[in-house]
């Protein structure tokens, strides 16, 4: 069992997950009203994805936070970054225009990113050998509940919805009796915000109260004397740290340019492919977010004391299943949209980014753990906003480029198989310093 004081810091960390994959589905969730209350094109949501926490706006603040948590330490990051996405959240809350919306995204997504490399490397370094995975499984847990509460709250919010009585006295309270049907809609997506921002300020206050990493106290004083320039050189210097780059990068980038379309586009894609209705598009969603949550905790119970290998490649094979349930039953009917929902959250469990999160913090030394980070970070996310801009062309204005589109996840889902399969490394319930040395020897 882990002490106490490492599992709640592990809580504490974890909520930045919450923020991240939160913040995504909220702008997911509400993507139609916004749609409807700005009249925008699928080239404009597009740009939305492209900026947010889901892709650019999280890339760019990955290599910046990353290098940042190894110069100044992982809580610096802690006492600051929070504030960020609490702005970011509330230009979104107050969107009155497309460039408005799309400045509240840019915004929340680089406070994502800052937090993300800080947030798994502190969860690693605090946690006791025999408990990393579990302790990466429960940040992980975190990351899915939080899409599972947004999407809640969105429907409860939304036209149609229990509370959306409520949503339309405080919309016409603020905005007046002669507000339009669009506009009253969309504060239903402005209250799911504001959620954000309640959870933000309470991380915050969580956050900023922790010690800082023993690992990096000890072992990170010279780095910062060092400039972010020295901190990247050292990186790119080590050949073994380049090699681990690259496999970590491959295996996460490949496996998140089809989470990321779906983190995204999922409850626009069951509407327009599926021919649902938006609440049952969410709901669906939702119960795909909770059965992640549900396998997340099972790997949790075994993943330190099992081959991590044989975890990673059947949620490989579980996620190319749901996309060949696409291409060979379709999603028109509720069988074939069932199906690839369950699937697809039984792989969300078991997904190449529990594996990305506790290898990378276990395969750099302290001194640019964090930063390799938010570099791989930075790749995989920059690159994701750019398929995501790609994706929206495949797909069309209606879906009838969804089976061309499941092809091209399969082939990127294949990859990520093939290449964590053959590199996976042998390094469960091993000390972090035991692992350095036996990687970098003792040149770092």
């Amino acid at each position: 069992m882990a002490n106490s004081g490492s599992l709640k810091s592990t809580i504490a960390v974890s909520l930045t997950n919450y923020l991240d994959a939160g913040a995504i589905v909220a702008g997911a969730s509400g993507l139609t009203l916004w749609q409807n209350y700005l009249g925008l094109s699928e080239v404009h949501l597009g740009w939305l994805n492209f900026i947010s926490a889901n892709c650019l706006g999280a890339a760019v603040g990955a290599i910046i936070g990353g290098f940042l948590a190894d110069k100044y330490g992982r809580k610096f990051i802690f006492t600051y970054n929070l504030l960020v996405y609490m702005l970011g959240v509330l230009t979104v809350m107050f969107s009155v225009n497309y460039p408005m919306l799309l400045c509240g995204f840019l915004i929340t997504g680089i406070s994502v990113g800052v937090g993300v490399p800080a947030s798994w490397t502190y969860i690693s370094e605090s946690s006791e050998n025999n408990n990393r995975g579990r302790n990466i499984c429960i940040s992980q847990m975190s990351w899915g509940i939080g899409p599972m509460v947004i999407l809640l709250l969105g429907m409860l919010f939304a036209p149609g919805g229990y509370l959306f009585g409520w949503v339309e006295s405080l919309a016409h309270s603020i905005g007046g009796s002669g507000l339009s049907e669009q506009a009253t809609n969309v504060f239903s997506s402005r209250v799911v915000f504001f959620s954000l921002f309640v959870v933000a300020f309470i991380a915050w206050n969580l956050q900023r109260g922790l010690q800082e990493s023993s690992e990096f106290t000890a072992q990170n004083a010279d780095s910062q004397k060092a400039g972010l320039m020295d901190n990247i050189k050292v990186l790119f210097s080590n050949k073994i740290a380049v090699r681990t780059v690259i496999f970590l990068a491959t295996i996460y980038l490949t496996w998140n340019l089809v989470a990321s379309v779906m983190g995204f586009f999922q409850p626009h894609i069951y509407e327009t492919a599926g021919g649902v209705s938006n609440e049952q598009a969410n709901w669906m969603n939702c119960i795909q977010w909770a059965i992640i949550v549900g396998v997340t905790f099972i790997v949790s119970k075994f993943i330190d004391k099992t081959s991590h290998k044989a975890i990673y490649t059947f949620g490989l094979l579980v996620a190319i299943s749901a996309w060949l349930v696409i291409v060979t039953i379709g999603v028109s009917g509720p069988a074939g949209l069932w199906a690839f929902a369950i699937l697809w959250g039984v792989q969300g469990g078991t997904s190449p980014q529990i594996f990305y999160a506790l290898w990378g913090s276990e395969l750099f030394p302290a001194k640019f753990r964090a930063g390799a980070q938010g570099l791989m970070f930075f790749i995989v996310r920059g690159l994701s906003a750019l398929w995501g801009l790609i994706f929206t062309f495949i797909y069309g204005e209606n879906g009838e480029g969804f089976t061309i589109a499941a092809y091209c996840m399969i082939a990127l889902l294949t990859i990520s198989l093939i290449v964590g399969f053959i590199g996976c490394p042998n390094t469960r319930c091993k000390p972090l310093a035991q692992i350095t040395k036996e990687r970098y020897g003792d040149d770092v």
